[in-house]
C-alpha cells in the first residue's frame, strides 16, 4: 500500500455480493473452470464467508491469493469450501524487512498462518516479488522452504504499476535468479519441471526436495502466449491483461439491465498478443500505457 494511503471510494461503486455472483455466473456459463479471489486483500471483505460459500457451489475450482494476515479467522471456512491451494504473498522471511515492506508488524502472525494452512492440508504457494537491493538476497532462503511438502515458492519480477516507484533497474531477471540458485545448489541439482497447462511460471525443483519453485518473468520472458487469465475487478470492470488500462464496465451494464455477454466476448477478443501492447518498458510511448494503468492496490478482483 502507498505510504500515504489510498483515496477511499463510496461502496456503491463496487459490486455487491449479489452483483458479483451474477457476473461470475455469466463467466462460468462461458466455460470458466477456475476462480481465484485476489486483491487488494480478499479477507478484509466483511461478507467474505458468504461469498466464498456461494462460489464453492459453482462447478469451478476455487482458490485465493492473500497476504496471510487474517487466514486464522477463515481457515475452517476455506477448508469447508474445498480450497486445495492458497497463494500467500510474502516478500521477505526476515521480520524487520517484512515489516518495512508491508508497513505493518504482522510478520509473526503471517508465519503462524502459513504453518496453520499447511497443517490444514492445503497446498501453499508463497509469492515473493523480488526487488534489487531489497530482498533478492533471500532467493536461497525461500527455496529452502520447498524441502517441505505442499510448500511451493514463486518469484515474481517487479512489475510497473501506477504509484509503485517502478523502474527497470529494480527488477531481478529470471537469468539472475537461476544464476543464484545454480551457484548455491549446483547445476546438476536444479531440475526443471514440466509446467501445467497455461502456467505463468517456469518451474523447477531442487533434487530430493518435496516441492517446487518457479519464476514468473512477466517483463524479461513473458508468458503471454499461454495466458488464459481474465480479471473481474472489485468495481465490476473486466481487465483482459493486468498491464492494460482498457477496462469495460460490466457492473454499469448489469445495473442498466443489459446483457453483458457481448461485452465479455469483445474484451477477450481485443486482448493484445503481449502485455497490453507494450513492446518496451524503456520506450516513452509504451511507458504511457502502464503509467495510465491503475495501481494494483485499487484493482481487486
Amino acid at each position: 500500500m502507498p505510504e500515504e494511503g489510498i483515496q477511499l471510494r463510496d461502496k456503491r461503486e463496487f459490486m455487491s455480493e449479489e452483483e458479483l455472483l451474477a457476473i461470475v455466473k455469466v463467466f462460468v456459463g462461458f466455460g470458466i473452470k477456475k476462480i481465484r479471489l485476489t486483491g487488494g486483500e480478499p479477507l478484509i471483505k466483511k461478507n467474505f464467508g458468504s461469498i466464498l460459500k456461494q462460489l464453492a457451489e459453482l462447478p469451478v475450482s476455487l482458490t485465493m491469493t492473500t497476504n496471510g494476515v487474517l487466514l486464522d479467522r477463515y481457515i475452517d471456512e476455506l477448508k469447508d469450501a474445498g480450497l486445495q491451494k492458497i497463494n500467500i504473498s510474502i516478500d521477505s522471511l526476515h521480520a524487520d524487512r517484512f515489516n518495512e515492506i508491508t508497513r505493518r508488524k504482522d510478520f509473526e502472525r503471517v508465519i503462524r498462518n502459513i504453518d496453520l494452512t499447511h497443517k490444514a492440508g492445503i497446498d501453499i504457494k508463497l509469492n515473493a516479488v523480488l526487488m534489487r537491493d531489497v530482498n533478492e538476497s533471500e532467493v536461497v532462503d525461500f527455496i529452502e522452504l520447498t524441502k517441505k511438502e505442499r510448500t511451493h515458492v514463486r518469484f515474481i519480477e517487479f512489475m510497473p504499476f501506477d504509484g509503485n516507484q517502478w523502474d527497470w533497474s529494480k527488477k531481478v531477471s529470471e537469468k539472475e535468479i537461476l544464476e543464484k540458485v545454480i551457484a548455491h545448489f549446483g547445476a546438476a541439482n536444479v531440475l526443471e519441471v514440466d509446467p501445467p497447462p497455461n502456467s505463468t511460471s517456469r518451474n523447477f525443483r531442487i533434487k530430493d526436495y518435496a516441492s517446487t519453485f518457479g519464476i514468473i518473468s512477466t517483463l524479461t520472458n513473458p508468458f503471454c502466449d499461454t495466458c488464459n487469465r481474465i480479471r473481474l475487478t472489485a468495481d465490476g470492470k473486466i481487465k483482459n491483461c493486468l498491464f492494460s488500462n482498457d477496462e469495460d464496465d460490466l457492473l454499469k451494464a448489469l445495473r442498466e439491465g443489459k446483457d453483458i455477454r457481448a461485452m465479455i466476448r469483445n474484451s477477450i477478443a481485443k486482448k493484445h498478443e503481449k502485455r497490453a501492447g507494450i513492446k518496451s518498458f524503456q520506450s516513452n510511448e509504451d511507458a504511457e500505457i502502464f503509467k495510465a494503468n491503475r495501481s494494483m492496490t485499487t484493482i481487486g478482483g
